[in-house]
């Protein structure tokens, strides 16, 4: 099991941060030994599927090269087009193989580990150039696996080369006595072979290597419990800062329900413990709306508001209970409370009436009907 710097046990899988991170970072699951076959493999396919043409396409440069005209040789700017003619013959021969090179540098490392392109990889590190981590580096588990792999190759390469070559001892021979032409074609079919064969020893160097690479970088990635516990606070929030946010938005809320109390019809008290704050629009055609509730110190602050700006406070504790228990802030009012704050709204419609002057005194305002399932009893 893989431990951490402070020597805690990492025994848990890597969360998706982690891994996200740790591919920002370049830190991903890769194999040379599996670029290198790809490299390979393409090269030798690309060899004996082009060797042919690019035999003839070099017998014919070296025809050109040593058959131009004597008067070639007098001339100054003849040399330099036939050396340019004879570059641009080459390019035109190497462009196939050359292109099957590039598939497979590309295809060789993002079939393991997916495309990704780090900037943060390529930046200097000054850890990379201390000689006491270049030393632990060189005396590693990984350094002694690289050692054995690059053992292993070399004997893998060598026993299949030298099956190759013993296969192909005829054909070796037989070239000496062919005519050039044939000879070169012939000689590059069995180079390509030769480098197709080898080439695919190393199949088993890479099917043991990219399965140690994916074990090694998940064992990399592996996390103490600690990490884990200190990654989903950082992620959740400190609970000292996610309490602060509720508390200023708790503060911010109330403020803006103290600032819209001003504009109520009426404030329905419990007479203590409740208080909330209604408005009506009867131009709107909509229910009352709820601008502002609380209980105890906040219910005071209420009526004290409501009192500095002339809004009228009635005591009504079943229906301060049931409005403060069943609307939320800026929402309607439920249904099953329409008649009920209907007769509160009347009455202070009757009794601003009477205090201007303009009507009778109204009648003590029963108590509004509350339905059972909106009562809140103390």
């Amino acid at each position: 099991m893989a431990e951490s710097e402070s020597g805690a046990e990492k025994s848990e899988d890597p969360t998706e941060k982690r891994i996200r991170e740790s591919r920002e970072k370049g830190q991903i699951a890769r194999s040379r030994e599996l670029n290198t076959l790809a490299v390979m493999l393409a090269g030798t396919g690309g060899l004996l599927a082009t060797g042919g043409q690019l035999g003839t396409a070099l017998m014919g440069i070296m025809r050109d090269n040593f058959s131009f005209p004597r008067e070639a040789l007098w001339s100054e700017g003849s040399m330099g087009l036939h050396l340019l003619g004879a570059g641009y013959s080459a390019l035109q021969a190497l462009a196939p193989l050359a292109l099957y090179l590039l598939i497979a540098a590309i295809v060789g490392p993002i079939s393991l580990g997916g495309w990704l392109f780090s900037a943060e990889a390529l930046q200097p590190k000054a850890s990379r150039m201390n000689p006491a981590a270049g030393l632990k580096r060189m005396f590693s588990a990984k350094s002694l696996v690289e050692l054995l792999k690059a053992v292993a190759k070399f004997v893998l390469v060598l026993l299949v080369g030298f099956s190759v070559l013993s296969s192909f001892q005829d054909d070796l021979l037989a070239m000496a006595h062919e005519p050039l032409e044939r000879a070169i074609v012939h000689s590059a079919q069995v180079v390509g072979w030769s480098a197709l064969w080898m080439s695919c020893g190393l199949v088993l160097i890479a099917a043991v290597d990219v399965p140690f690479q994916l074990w090694d970088n998940q064992q990399k990635m592996l996390m103490t419990k600690q990490e884990v516990r200190d990654e989903n606070k950082d992620s959740e929030g400190k609970p000292e800062v996610k309490q602060r946010i509720r508390q200023l938005q708790r503060e911010m809320s109330e403020r803006r329900m103290m600032d819209s109390i001003p504009q109520a019809d009426v404030v329905i008290t419990n007479p203590t413990h409740f208080a909330v704050a209604l408005k009506y629009d009867p131009n709107a055609g909509n229910a009352p709306v709820l601008l502002a509730k609380g209980g105890d110190f906040l219910a005071l602050k209420i009526r004290e508001i409501a009192q500095k700006h002339e809004v009228m406070i009635l005591e009504s504790p079943g229906l301060a209970r049931a409005v403060y228990f069943s609307t939320e802030l800026d929402r309607e009012i439920p249904a099953g409370l329409y008649l009920a704050v209907a007769q509160v709204l009347a009455y202070v419609y009757q009794l601003r009436q009477f205090q201007a002057g303009k009507g009778k005194r109204p009648d003590p305002m029963p108590d509004p009907p509350i339905p059972p399932d909106l009562r809140r009893d103390e």
